[in-house]
């Protein structure tokens, strides 16, 4: 690995370990309530009293940005973790199902693999009704489909592998076999993925509450957080630009982190 990719993962673990303290312990970043309100101080600028400036109702935006890691990356973390357990089960159920079943699987994925997963998880939310929990069940089986075909095929990969044979051989039952070789390889591909995959998720629940089909106001959110100062840009530029900064670092951030992991795991040069 290069240096300046050294730096720059460094930097997007750093990145990363900042927003999971704004996700866990938001209160000893900013103690300021994220909910106050204060109609004197509206849309005062970035200051020492205001780091990030106050909003049209006078809440602090630093202190809402940092409230609002946990719900922005909370979700969108659920999400994935829903996708790459759900993908791992279908995923593996198809690897080892007769070729009948496999294929009629794998065209039913590849179609739902056609569409833009911010496409599926819009029209899930439509069906399922704007909130937060939907949001998460949006997202997550708008990720399945690539986990499932990414399991899938480790999953045929690795039944045919020689330690799975050797098993075999000695008796060993294939359902233990599966659990014990096979299931904990096609996990350790699809984490890779999903550290991915995380920022995919992120962007997506982002942009689901930026239209409003996500937590509703006043609760601090990064997309709803954007959606309320779009109108204020020429006048009031900081309420959308900070958690706009946010959403970008992070799956900036987490993008970089799993593109290396990914390269380290193909053993390629990150």
């Amino acid at each position: 690995m290069s240096a300046a990719r050294r730096v720059l993962l460094g930097a997007a673990l750093a990145v990363l370990a900042i927003i999971a303290a704004m996700a866990l312990v938001p209160g000893l970043i900013a103690p300021a309530d994220p909910l106050q309100t204060d109609v004197r101080a509206a849309l005062e600028a970035p200051s020492a009293a205001h780091w990030f400036g106050t909003d049209q109702s006078g809440r602090d935006v630093f202190s809402r940005v940092v409230h609002g890691a946990g719900r922005s990356v909370g979700i969108g973390l659920l999400a994935t973790a829903l996708a790459l357990v759900a993908g791992l089960v279908l995923g593996a159920l198809s690897g080892i199902a007769p070729r009948g079943v496999d294929a009629a699987a794998m065209r039913v994925n590849d179609v739902l693999m056609a569409f833009p997963e911010f496409l599926v998880a819009l029209v899930v939310v439509a069906v399922l009704g704007p909130g937060p929990v939907n949001v998460a069940i949006a997202v997550t089986l708008a990720a399945v489909p690539v986990y499932v075909r990414l399991a899938r095929v480790q999953t045929r990969t690795l039944v045919l592998a020689e330690h799975v044979e050797a098993a075999r051989i000695l008796g060993v039952p294939r359902a233990r076999a599966f659990t014990r070789h096979v299931a904990p390889g096609v996990l350790g591909t699809l984490s890779v993925l999903a550290t991915i995959g995380i920022g995919s998720s992120i962007l997506a629940v982002a942009g689901l509450s930026f239209l409003g089909l996500g937590p509703t106001e006043p609760v601090p959110e990064w997309g709803l957080m954007l959606a309320g100062g779009r109108n204020t840009l020429g006048t009031a530029w900081w309420i959308a630009v900070f958690p706009g900064l946010a959403i970008t670092l992070t799956v900036v951030s987490a993008t970089v982190v799993g593109r290396t992991l990914r390269a380290r795991l193909e053993g390629r040069v990150a």
